[in-house]
């Protein structure tokens, strides 16, 4: 063998610390160097249902790939060398200039690229503001009951109580809020989560109210807003108190959750506090994701994919509605006039449990609302959340038929054996 190559091996076993040199006294092998046998095993990865109805998904396979890389090469093109320098912790200003314009016209929001804030998704602008509370003086927030079920500890983590309110036909029921002594709540006034209702004018007033008298916070989660069926878009909170309000925003349902890309509309007295508390923790986005995104919004190209999406999605509603109508017709759909999901209202007597169990058994993905529980459940009503925007375009008739088996295999037994 070759001197070079022994001496090469050498060199790569001190690099790597198994052996030692010392001059003039040889090669050693190091103290510890022996490799420890793994005792453990790892667990395995848990296997994706063959029919995927869990809600908070879009269709994936619809990801505008292409209009995204013309988007991303353009936003590549104009980009100076700046743009890869730290930046502005609220984002980049290019992306809060489209997303000013964008969330005006479409959703109604008021604000300025100086009040927008651009997190990695949702869930980091929620722990946010959470900790902005809690460094402010807030000691409780109120969340919806049911909602969606990683809120509750998010909110305790930053060291906040959290107090659960219940929703009716008409969203949230404020008088609750009023008897309590929270600090702030989210909504998800334009869609519920996950119940789907949309919160009423009188309520809406009501809430806007007790924030202005309590000097209160409303966190307004909009996120599948661009997705409604039977009218158009339902106008945030936001506009109409950018003093009380907080709108957030987020591409989860109309792009894809992996683009960890969402906004907060701040009132004027946050902005401050969470520019610098963004600035110690992560930051700020992926910066050509950003530019991308400004590119996709300013071109056009995000509008007309919605409108694609919000008819694609339309056809799916109706098909799994009709689906359920015919297996099933004793359960109660709601939350049907937006969204990428509905609830399937159980009767008394069926058990969620069971039917979740006999999901999993033919491998068909579903949730059922105990999931998204985090009050007292004595009087709550069972349910199944559907999921329509996840399975890819050649396996939604398939997952459908599989769901309408499912329900009407089950609720056969069931009524046979009362």
């Amino acid at each position: 063998m070759a001197r070079s190559t022994v001496s090469g091996a050498y060199s790569q076993l001190v690099a790597a610390g198994y052996l030692e040199t010392r001059h003039g006294a040889g090669t050693w092998v190091a103290p510890g160097a022996a490799s420890r046998p793994f005792d453990g095993h790892d667990e395995p990865e848990p296997a994706e249902p063959r029919f995927d109805l869990r809600p908070g998904l879009p269709d994936l396979n619809r990801f505008p790939r292409r209009p995204w890389l013309r988007a991303l090469g353009r936003a590549l093109a104009r980009a100076n060398d700046s743009v890869f320098a730290p930046g502005d912790p609220r984002g980049r200003p290019e992306l809060r200039r489209s997303l000013t314009e964008y969330l005006a016209r479409s959703r109604g929001v008021v604000t300025s690229p100086a009040r927008l804030v651009v997190c990695n998704g949702f869930c980091q602008g929620f722990r946010l503001l959470c900790e902005l509370l809690r460094a402010g003086g807030a000691r409780r927030i109120a969340l919806e009951d049911p909602c969606v079920f990683l809120y509750p500890p998010i909110a305790r983590a930053a060291g906040l109580e959290v107090l659960p309110v219940p929703v009716d036909d008409d969203g949230l029921i404020v008088e609750r809020l009023a008897d309590s002594s929270a600090d702030a709540v989210l909504v998800t006034p334009a869609h519920q989560c996950p119940l789907g209702a949309t919160m009423s004018p009188r309520r809406r007033t009501a809430l806007l109210d007790w924030a202005e008298a309590n000097d209160a916070l409303v966190i307004d989660d909009d996120y599948d807003g661009e997705f409604r069926y039977d009218r158009h878009p339902v106008a945030t909170l936001q506009g109409l108190d950018p003093e009380h309000v907080v709108y957030a925003g987020t591409t989860s349902k109309t792009l894809a959750p992996g683009m960890r890309l969402a906004w907060l509309a701040l009132p004027p007295s946050l902005v401050d506090a969470a520019v610098a508390q963004r600035g110690m923790t992560d930051r700020y986005a992926p910066v050509l994701d950003q530019l991308a995104l400004s590119e996709l919004i300013d071109s056009g190209d995000f509008d007309r994919h919605i409108r694609q999406m919000r008819l694609r999605y339309r056809r799916r509603r109706d098909r799994l509605l009709a689906a359920v109508e015919e297996s099933a017709p004793e359960l109660t759909a709601r939350g049907i006039a937006a969204g990428l999901h509905i609830v399937l209202e159980l009767p008394v007597g069926v058990d969620e449990a069971e039917i979740l169990a006999a999901a999993e058994e033919r491998s068909i993905g579903l949730y059922g609302l105990e999931r998204f529980r985090h009050g007292p459940t004595d009087h709550h009503r069972q349910g199944l959340v559907i999921g329509y925007g996840t399975p890819a375009d050649h396996n939604f008739e398939a997952a459908v038929t599989a769901l309408a088996s499912l329900l009407s295999d089950h609720l056969a037994e069931g009524s046979g054996a009362v």
